[in-house]
């Protein structure tokens, strides 16, 4: 094929031939180099999205670790953001993203070579704790660079940003997103804290100012779950948060994703006590 009209067939061609996905897990199917007996992946993509200015307590952190290991099934893919404000090593980072494979379909299975096969089960064995393993490091390293002395908080910006990224993963049709958030301060000219303590608010008012912004997001019809809403560190005082409160910040949220195209499904003030799902 002459250089000309191999550019052309580039142009044209499918993104994913021109660049793959980023996936922080070796695939078990490229490993066997048996790639055209891959199972369809589950269409499902959980994103678990880190508030760097909230520094939860390490048993929120371990709830927070239980929801995405009961989450995670064979076929799904998962990925890890991280954001604060716009500082040097606290912009929003996409810091995780891999996949656990599906075992081959059954059908085929007698049409793959036996060694490939063998090479095939070996890896998928370990896939899943190679998975636990990257992300628990990434996890990790995102909490313990959190902190209240971070200045602001830019989870607008942010989640537009992941949305965005999200509405374009390959081969999803079913979007989770797990937000580990004190759910504050959520941009430079707005939050919901007045002298270290919770202010009390209006959801319309506060969600008109965003969308003067133009800050509402696209999440693709995802499904979010809240861990850590209204949260304050113990040291902190005028930290006492009434239950008013807590009704209008989670009415104001719930607003923001109805209308960034997104269902509010848990909200925990401070811990998310119903399933991801």
């Amino acid at each position: 094929m002459k250089f000309k009209s191999l550019i052309l067939a580039l142009a044209f061609a499918p993104a994913a031939l021109v660049a793959a996905e980023r996936n922080d897990v070796p695939s078990c199917y490229a490993q066997a180099k048996i790639e055209n007996f891959r199972s369809a992946p589950s269409g499902r993509l959980l994103t678990v999205v880190v508030d760097q200015t909230t520094p939860l307590t390490p048993d929120l952190q371990k709830t927070a670790w239980g929801h995405i290991k009961r989450f995670i099934q064979p076929g799904d893919k998962l990925r890890l953001y991280s954001f604060s404000a716009y500082l040097e090593g606290h912009y929003t980072r996409l810091q995780f993203a891999g996949e656990l494979e599906k075992p081959i379909d059954p059908a085929v299975l007698g049409d793959v070579p036996m060694m490939a096969s063998r090479k095939f089960d070996a890896c998928l064995k370990g896939q899943s704790a190679a998975l636990y393993q990257r992300f628990g490091k990434a996890f990790s390293n995102a909490m313990g660079k959190s902190s209240s002395d971070i200045p602001r908080s830019e989870i607008l910006f942010s989640l537009k940003s992941i949305g965005d990224d999200i509405k374009n993963a390959e081969g999803v049709n079913e979007r989770v997103i797990l937000l580990m958030s004190d759910m504050l301060e959520y941009s430079d000219f707005g939050s919901f804290y007045t002298n270290n303590g919770i202010r009390e608010i209006n959801p319309a008012v506060e969600l008109a100012k965003v969308e003067k912004q133009q800050l509402l997001a696209d999440f693709s019809g995802a499904r979010v779950y809240v861990h850590g809403a209204a949260f304050v560190p113990t040291q902190i005082k005028n930290g006492y948060r009434s239950g008013k409160m807590i009704q209008n910040l989670e009415g104001f949220w719930r607003r923001y994703f109805e209308k960034s195209n997104a269902e509010l499904k848990g909200f925990g003030n401070p811990e998310l006590t119903i399933a991801v799902e």
